[in-house]
């Protein structure tokens, strides 16, 4: 009788025992189906924040930074066959200004172009190259005026629209700060260029009124 009582007697604590471990396992379970998700988010979010970290940007703002490379070399390149070729005093200094302002101009984009991935062109495009080789066919005043017109005042006058467009519809906001923070110093120069221009046209005796 005493085992009857002690086996009737061990039931309750045998099912509460058995309670307690299928409220553990449907906690478990519970635990497993919640964090199943966030592990999944967790391995699937950090592919997606790399992909809009990846420095890719759009197709103008890269093709921006191209165009401003060229530009750049360009105006270096001619800069420095001014400083060759001229004898006049204030286009010797408004070219060694140019080559140290688009130098760093320049040297400030290629670290932009890094980081966001673009590879820029080393050298002026072939049209630049070009008109370059027409300048470099000039001597004294002739060439004096040119280069104010064409270098100074024409291709300022490219940049400056090209700058313009960038620092109002770039997409990427480092690519427009930059071409924001730049735009100011091509509209002084293009100011230069244009007092250039006409003192150089006024000592060539050519095309004083144009």
């Amino acid at each position: 009788m005493n085992d009857v009582v002690t086996f009737r007697s061990s039931r309750p604590h045998t099912a509460a025992r058995w309670s307690r471990v299928a409220l553990a396992a449907a906690a478990v379970g519970l635990i497993a189906s919640v964090q199943a998700p966030a592990a999944f988010a967790q391995a699937v979010v950090p592919g997606a924040s790399a992909s809009a970290a990846s420095g890719k940007i759009s197709h103008k703002d890269s093709a921006f930074m191209k165009q401003a490379a060229e530009n750049g070399h360009a105006e270096v390149e001619n800069s420095k066959l001014a400083l060759q070729k001229s004898g006049n005093a204030d286009v010797k200094a408004f070219a060694q200004k140019m080559v140290d302002e688009h130098t760093k101009a320049s040297e400030e984009l290629a670290a932009l172009a890094a980081s966001k991935g673009v590879d820029l062109p080393k050298d002026p495009s072939v049209m630049q190259k070009g008109k370059m080789k027409v300048l470099s066919a000039r001597d004294g005043a002739s060439f004096d005026r040119h280069y104010a017109e064409t270098v100074g005042v024409e291709a300022h006058k490219d940049t400056v629209k090209l700058f313009e467009k960038a620092a109002k519809d770039s997409d990427d906001a480092d690519v427009k700060a930059w071409a924001t923070k730049t735009l100011p110093t091509l509209q002084h120069h293009l100011q230069e260029a244009q007092a250039l221009q006409t003192s150089t046209r006024a000592a060539d005796g050519k095309k004083a009124k144009k």
